[in-house]
């Protein structure tokens, strides 16, 4: 039986993480009117089934082992969070050769969980002996049953964050939804219940994902700290090499994927992913990635700063990591 709630710290997240969902806020990835880009695919059921039934080689996952070994359940996850970096995480660790992942997003422990873990087996890659078995569902660190269904299957599942300013990445989520739904309202209409008053509207998905310490609450009933990795979405654009030696350690492997394994494009102004032994051309994040955020009223990220303030500062104690989002605002 999972570790049972630690009442202490209900009060105030159980409130926020009670609070519905705005009904108008069903703006995300998953609509099939919407055109998905390979690199950032919300994974369709014939997708995952035909990598399962196939026995494709490795489920999707760009390594080059031959389809032998045998199907694991996953014994690390990337859970977190959206528009955080987690593409970019996991193709970067899809680099090591002791590293198998699935391309797509599973989405098991929150739209797939009633098809059992036989199911989320089979959808994964098969391995040899002492390679990991990985996967990335960013929606997982949201899910309220999340935790409680990862801790079912391994309670010694070792978990991976991608943490951002959440003021950037709420806007980077608006504009994800933007170029899939131009006709929405504005970023600075979603983000108020009140513009009046100043009242921010924390039901909408776009804002309530980046109060990451009330999220990560939910964690810490079932996985200790020592489980859990936090990666800055900052520093994998502006220090891919360092994040990435942090997450090898993190997962008991070598360090492998080092510098000789990216390439700033200054065009996309983040790293790609290039092997450090040809040639060939780097390989970039597909098109949804890089684009250009609209303009927003300046005061209403400043207000948006001032709301996730107490939140950044409570995860930063939570997590013993100070991700300097607040001087980074200062810089600017």
């Amino acid at each position: 039986a999972p570790p049972a709630s630690n009442g202490s710290r209900e009060g105030a997240a159980g409130a926020w993480l009670r609070t519905p969902l705005a009904p108008g806020e069903v703006i995300t990835a998953q609509s099939g009117a919407f055109e998905r880009d390979p690199q950032e695919s919300s994974t369709t059921d014939e997708e995952l089934s035909r990598a399962g039934s196939t026995g494709s080689r490795g489920g999707g996952s760009s390594s080059t082992t031959p389809d032998y070994g045998e199907k694991r359940l996953p014994q690390a996850l990337i859970i977190g969070v959206k528009k955080g970096g987690t593409r970019a995480l996991l193709e970067a660790i899809r680099a090591h050769p002791d590293v198998r992942a699935v391309g797509t997003e599973p989405h098991f422990f929150d739209r797939n969980y009633e098809k059992g873990l036989e199911w989320y087996r089979n959808v994964m890659p098969k391995t040899l002996d002492g390679q990991i078995t990985m996967e990335k569902t960013p929606s997982y660190f949201v899910t309220n049953e999340a935790p409680r269904r990862i801790h079912s299957m391994a309670k010694d599942t070792k978990l991976i964050v991608v943490v951002r300013n959440p003021v950037t990445r709420a806007i980077s989520d608006y504009t994800q939804t933007l170029s899939k739904k131009p006709e929405i309202p504005t970023f600075e209409v979603l983000a108020f219940k009140n513009r009046t008053l100043g009242l921010i509207d924390a039901s909408w998905s776009a804002i309530r994902i980046g109060i990451y310490a009330l999220h990560l609450e939910n964690w810490l009933q079932y996985f200790p700290l020592s489980q859990i990795l936090f990666v800055s979405g900052e520093r994998l654009i502006t220090d891919p090499a360092g994040e990435m030696a942090k997450v090898q350690d993190f997962l008991g492997l070598k360090r492998i994927v080092t510098e000789k394994h990216f390439y700033f494009n200054k065009t996309k102004g983040f790293p790609c992913l290039k092997k450090p032994e040809d040639s060939s051309a780097p390989r970039c994040l597909g098109k949804s990635k890089g684009r250009t955020h609209p303009k927003i009223d300046p005061d209403v990220i400043h207000r948006l700063r001032k709301f996730y303030k107490p939140f950044n500062v409570m995860f930063y104690q939570m997590t013993g990591q100070d991700f300097q989002w607040e001087q980074e605002e200062i810089d600017k």
